[in-house]
């Protein structure tokens, strides 16, 4: 998972953000038409996964991303929203959780019901990445296109998984409206990730209250 917040970095008048005269459009993407935008994509991605020197974390790998796109789009129900205007600004895809639960398998408690009856419905869309063009109006736009794929496959939670590690990605998700659950571990694997969800209504979101952990790992706050 990739996101950039945008905030505190230093670019010229008009690099990179949308005029006024150029609003930013919004576009459902298949497996298909993602395959004339693959260079596009890994440009914007590298441009979201800059940083400060000297953080290796964050250091781009043009293809591993490639691979984890490639890996996505075989997914059913892949699918992927652009935001654009005369160049591409931002990006996000996965696929739907299946209904079995196998998504949160390694979670640290007992899955929230609320979570559980979601994932059993069919209401949970996973978000393998999410990039956004570092720009003033980036949370906006981060909105926009995380709202517009969740309406497209008719589903009520987002849910992603980032490595604890990746505090820039959790940072920037926390600030797009994400809530931090919990963390979670596969059982053969060695990352142990941070669970996030976003709730898709007022409806959704009042289920989910109570849930949101502290940033430093503790339990839920407001429990």
């Amino acid at each position: 998972m990739t996101a950039e917040p945008g905030r505190g970095q230093s670019r010229k008048p008009g690099d990179g953000e949308p005029s006024a005269v150029a609003p930013v459009r919004l576009r459902r993407l298949n497996r298909w038409l993602v395959e004339g935008l693959r260079e596009d994509l890994v440009a914007l991605y590298v441009e979201c996964r800059a940083t400060a020197p000297g953080d290796p974390y964050r250091r781009p790998s043009r293809q591993n991303f490639l691979n984890r796109l490639t890996a996505d789009m075989r997914r059913p129900g892949f699918a992927m929203v652009i935001a654009e205007t005369d160049s591409l600004m931002g990006c996000a895809f996965g696929f739907p959780v299946r209904g079995d639960g196998s998504w949160w398998l390694g979670f640290d408690r007992a899955l929230p019901r609320s979570i559980e009856q979601l994932t059993v419905s069919g209401n949970v869309f996973a978000f393998a990445d999410i990039l956004i063009r570092p720009h003033p109006q980036d949370r906006e736009l981060a909105h926009r296109v995380q709202e517009r794929l969740l309406t497209d496959h008719q589903a009520s939670l987002g849910a992603a998984l980032v490595d604890r590690a990746d505090r820039p990605t959790l940072a920037a998700l926390r600030s797009w409206g994400w809530l931090d659950i919990g963390e979670l571990r596969r059982p053969a694997g060695a990352t142990t990730f941070r669970a996030l969800v976003f709730p898709l209504g007022e409806r959704t979101t009042a289920r989910l209250e109570g849930l949101v952990t502290m940033p430093g790992g503790g339990g839920p706050s407001g429990v």
